[in-house]
């Protein structure tokens, strides 16, 4: 079978002739386009998820401390006013329970579990200056009214400290105070430096680094 088909000129006339078998047709599925569009959002989702497991995996590098912040309530412009506050060695990060544990799974960061609940924003300190690195949120939180925003929890040398312990991450020795007393130890008698080498393990380990510290100063000038 044949279509035929004929074009008039002015002074002629001209037949084409086309056969079936020089026709050839494709069918596109359709995709309803709400179910594009949730293709579309599944992937951005999950490209998010594997962006943020990533950013807490490297902020686990040389941390020394990570505690949780309960932030149910806050502002975006107290988020922006709080990530100010803290020093250059502190970052603080928004990131949900389901994928930070991701990112410390298998690590000794893994204590953080309890704390595992509601909405925390994560405080990663990269400095052995603990105290330092802790009070800027409790200023933030005294001059914001904010007591219901306490910390939920932190792992420090691998032991997990509940929001009652945190007095104990608050008060511990700075490096110059470490170094004082280790200094005072070394001129008074003997005993004095039995009673620094009975203290806690951390403290004896900061005041052996801080005086190898001082030893490789001097040998350096």
């Amino acid at each position: 079978m044949e279509l035929s088909s004929t074009f008039l000129a002015p002074s002629s006339a001209t037949t084409i002739s086309f056969k079936p078998s020089q026709f050839q047709t494709t069918t596109t599925p359709l995709v309803p386009l709400r179910k594009r569009n949730l293709t579309i959002r599944s992937a951005i989702s999950r490209s998010k998820k594997e962006e943020t497991i990533e950013t807490v995996k490297q902020q686990l590098q040389d941390c020394q401390l990570i505690a949780g912040i309960k932030y149910k309530g806050f502002t975006v412009q107290q988020f922006q006013q709080l990530r100010t506050t803290f020093p250059e060695n502190t970052k603080l990060i928004v990131a949900k329970n389901t994928l930070v544990l991701k990112a410390i799974e298998g690590t000794q960061w893994e204590a953080l579990k309890p704390c595992m609940k509601g909405m925390n924003a994560w405080l990663f300190v990269h400095s052995e200056e603990i105290p330092a690195a802790l009070k800027p949120y409790r200023t933030f939180q005294k001059e914001k009214k904010l007591e219901d925003n306490d910390f939920s929890g932190a792992v420090f040398e691998g032991k997990y400290y509940a929001p009652e312990e945190f007095k104990a991450l608050e008060t511990l020795p700075t490096r110059a105070e470490v170094y004082a007393k280790l200094l005072g130890s070394l001129k008074n008698p003997a005993t004095s430096v039995v009673g620094t080498l009975q203290a806690p393990a951390r403290n004896l380990v900061l005041t052996l680094k801080a005086y190898v510290k001082k030893l490789e100063e001097e040998s350096g000038a």
